[in-house]
């Protein structure tokens, strides 16, 4: 769902800047053996990844975010829990504990950004 609202671009060996589709996959045609994959929407971007195309010719990579639709749903319900039992009771150890969800998801946002978008091997073909 995250990366719903980023544009999600794919630069291949430095040079050749192909738009990733939402609802489609898109088809990177490579000339060279061993070329240097780079995921990016213009603020995080991956490690640089070799793609090795010697016997294999096609590959199925998944562009994911490390934030995903899961632990989002898990962190706005501690967030509303602890904000909302710390309100009731009183207590302000479980109303600073409220804002944890949010600084972790701010440090994966800001501070690891290489850790943000990841590519994963779906399939060889």
């Amino acid at each position: 769902m995250l990366l719903n609202f980023f544009n999600v671009r794919v630069v291949v060996n430095g040079n050749a800047i192909y738009q990733l589709d939402r609802e489609k996959s898109v088809v990177i045609p490579l000339e060279s053996n061993r070329p240097q994959l780079v995921v990016t929407d213009g603020f995080h971007y991956t490690q640089s990844l070799e793609v090795a195309c010697n016997r294999v010719t096609t590959y199925y990579l998944k562009v994911v975010c490390a934030i995903d639709d899961n632990l989002i749903a898990v962190g706005l319900l501690l967030w509303w829990l602890f904000y909302i039992v710390g309100l009731v009771s009183g207590i302000l150890i479980l109303q600073v504990l409220s804002f944890l969800p949010i600084i972790y998801f701010l440090y994966y946002y800001y501070i690891n950004r290489k850790e943000f978008i990841k590519v994963k091997l779906v399939r060889l073909i």
